[in-house]
Parts: C-alpha cells; structure tokens; sequence
C-alpha cells in the first residue's frame, strides 16, 4: 500500500487547525445563532455550549489519532474500535457533509468577492485551491498559514473597531433578539439549536487527525496540536460575539448577513467595509483549501478499504497525495456549485458532522484510560457522545431529516454491497 510523507510539525499542524474554523463559521454563523438563540445571552451560552462539546471532540480525536496515526479520522477509528459498519458511517457522514461545506465556502467565496458572478467565481476557486493540494501538503500547510495570518489581523481589526468606535454597549449584551421570522423554538431547545449552528464555525479542528499521515511523531504532535488550535479560536470567537452583540445588539445581529462588515459601518467607517469583505473572502479560501485535503484524505482511506472505487487509493509519485481522490472530490463539489442548492448546507453539514464526532467519542471510550492525563478520557467521551447527538437532533428540522436521510442512504449501500460480496463468495465456494 502507497503511503503519505510525513512533513508536518506541531506549528504546521495548529496552522492548518486554524485554517479550517477560522473561516465562513466566523463571519456568517452570527446572525442565525443569535435568532435560533433568542436573545444576546443565549447566543454566549449556545458558544460555550459548542465550545465545550467541541472541547470533548477534540480530546477523543487526539487520543485515537495518537493511537492509529493514518489518513482518515474517525472512519479509521470507527472500524479498529467498533467495526467496519462504524467507520463507514463515520466516513460516509464526514465525506457528504464536508463536500456540502465545500460547496458552501466556495459559494460564500463567490457572494462576497463577485456577487452577480458567485458560481463561476466558486468554481474557479475549488479548481485554485485543488491546484495547490496537488502540490503537496507542505504547500497547503504554507499557503494556509499565510490566509490564517491575513485573517486573524482584519478579525482584530474589527474587534478594535467595534471596541474603540463608539457604539459599544455592554448592556446590549442581556438584550432579546426580538421575533425572528421562522425561529419558534422554546428559549432552551433555541439555544441547543444555536449550538448547533455554531458548531459548524468549530469543526475544522479534526483535519489535523485527518492529516494524519503525514504528520512527523504523531503520538506527540496531534495531542498538541488540536486542543491549541481549538482554544485559540474559541477565545476568538467569543471575543468577536461579544463585540457584535455590544455594537449591534442581539435583534440586528440576529438579522445580519454580514455581522462583522456591519460592526465596521456602525462606527462610522463604512470604507473599511470593503477591507472585511476582502477578509471573508480570504478566511473561507483557508477554510476551503483544508477542507479539500482533509476529504481527499478521508476518501483516500475509504478506498484502500474498498468502501470507494479502490481507484481513489492512488498516491501521486512526487507530490505524495492522494490526486485522484481530491480530484473526484473537487469534481463534485463543482457539480454541488453549479447545480445545487446550498442554502442549508450549514445545518446540513454540522448534523452529519455531529453524527461523525459522535462515533469519535464512541470510540474513544473503547480506549484505556491513559494515567499521565489530567482529565478522564473516558468521562469527556461519554460527554462528546451525548452532547454531539443531543445538538444533532435539535438542529432545524429540515437539516435533521436531510442529514439522517442521506446517512440511511449510505447505510442502505452498505448493506446492499456487503450482502452481494457475500453471495458472491457463497457461489464461489460451491
């Protein structure tokens, strides 16, 4: 079996961390939180909320990928700890819901840089950002860090902007947000569901144990590397929502398209309007450029294990990555561009995804507890476990139903070809 290199450190590894949540999480995911919450509290609850199961995620997904450090994530996982049908899932789940954000992020890239010529802008950049994952993932890791670098000083900027620009009200931060057109949810269920949404905005941290492979000493490295990246962008982010939720208030905020450019016109510097939308653009190309790897590799280490076209398990001579998978990947989401609709795609993605971490922290909880950790591995698991799936059921309806349609979909597949492999080998022994 053709193997990835391992080319990444510890500092590569939180970059590309970044990378994949710092992106259109940040700067749309605002708006439709704070409605589903209901008010400008609820909206820091539902972050601590997401925060802390994405905090249990990320512990069982740097314990299991310390323990098998190969391309793949939970799909791996999946099948060493609790079966082929488990890692299945797991990788069907991650691989249709990442290619939903796919399209996603390159249409929001498309919104913000061209607005009349969003799909064939979003084409061009899923070809760009293919272009570079095919050079290699020491090139993904260089271009992601210099995206992380312009993103990180506009966020700031904005921050100082709202903070210093003279409509910051801490008193706007226990406002309500007022009757949201669609948002009915009891205050409770609302900020579950709020946490949901935003959970989206979290979920890059586990293409660092998607990446796997190729990173050097990962039994040191991945259990670095992922809680930094996810602490460093939940204080961001909690940051950012107090400054939007003090400068526009829970009712605008709940409205807003584009939270962030609007804390800036509040000011009254509508030019730097322009400097935040440039911002976007560049943060969600980060999130895009991982986010292709990151499903190329899982793709990868579904068809090594034939739950692909074992067609897709090919390694690229002299880059070392997995072209035909980013390449089938990359087609896809230029088909999801061109032809779907992604409205949902947020809701979608995070209850797949939930539903992905979820067999993670399963997992997880098949492990030894390790005696040199501070928290107990499996307590955080059994907590990942139920707050993935509680988020999971609370998330809209329609993304609840589309997310666990497609999931039976696939599971329907898997059966119906372990069923056939198995007739085929009872002919074949007669």
């Amino acid at each position: 079996m053709e193997t990835l290199e391992r080319r990444l450190g510890v500092p590569d590894a939180v970059v590309i961390g970044l990378g994949s949540m710092l992106g259109a999480g940040v700067f749309v995911v605002f708006g439709p939180a704070t409605a589903a919450a209901g008010s400008g509290s609820g909206l820091l609850v539902a972050l601590a909320v997401a925060g802390l199961v994405a905090f249990c995620n990320a512990t069982s997904s740097a314990r299991l990928a310390a323990r098998y450090p190969e391309s793949g994530g939970t799909y791996v996982y999946g099948r060493e700890r609790l079966g082929p049908f488990a890692g299945f899932l797991a990788g069907w789940g991650f691989v249709v819901g990442k290619t939903a954000s796919c399209a996603a992020m390159a249409l929001t890239i498309g919104a913000y840089l061209w607005p009349g010529y969003a799909r064939p802008v979003a084409v061009a950049a899923v070809l760009a950002v293919t272009g570079v994952n095919l050079r290699g993932v020491q090139k993904t890791a260089r271009v992601t860090r210099w995206l992380v670098a312009v993103t990180l000083a506009v966020l700031v900027l904005v921050a100082l902007v709202g903070l210093f620009g003279g409509e910051f009200r801490p008193a706007r931060l226990g406002e309500a947000a007022g009757a949201v057109p669609g948002v009915g949810a009891a205050p409770g269920v609302g900020v579950l569901t709020a946490a949901g949404l935003l959970f989206f905005a979290f979920a890059g941290y586990a293409r660092i144990a998607t990446l796997g492979e190729e990173v050097r000493d990962p039994e040191r490295t991945i259990p670095r590397a992922v809680p930094v990246a996810l602490g460093l962008v939940l204080v961001i982010y909690l940051g950012l929502a107090v400054v939007a939720l003090a400068v526009l208030g829970p009712a605008r905020l709940a409205g807003s398209a584009a939270p962030l450019a609007e804390v800036v016109d509040a000011s009254g510097l509508t030019g730097l309007a322009w400097l935040v939308r440039a911002a976007a653009t560049v943060a969600v190309l980060g999130v895009l450029l991982a986010l292709v790897a990151g499903v190329g590799r899982t793709t990868l280490a579904m068809a090594r294990r034939r739950d692909l076209p074992g067609g897709l398990a090919a390694v690229h001579p002299i880059h070392r990555v997995p072209h035909r998978a980013e390449l089938a990947v990359a087609g896809v989401v230029v088909l999801v561009v061109v032809l779907g609709d992604v409205r949902d795609a947020i809701g979608f993605s995070s209850c797949t995804v939930l539903v992905y971490y979820a067999i993670t922290n399963a997992a997880a909880l098949t492990l030894a507890p390790d005696p040199e950790r501070r928290l107990p591995g499996r307590a955080v698991a059994g907590l990942g476990l139920a707050g993935c799936l509680l988020l999971a059921v609370t998330l809209p309806v329609g993304s609840v139903l589309a997310g666990f349609g497609v999931l039976a979909v696939g599971a329907l597949g898997y059966a119906v070809r372990r069923f056939a492999r198995r007739s085929d080998g009872a002919n074949g022994s007669r």
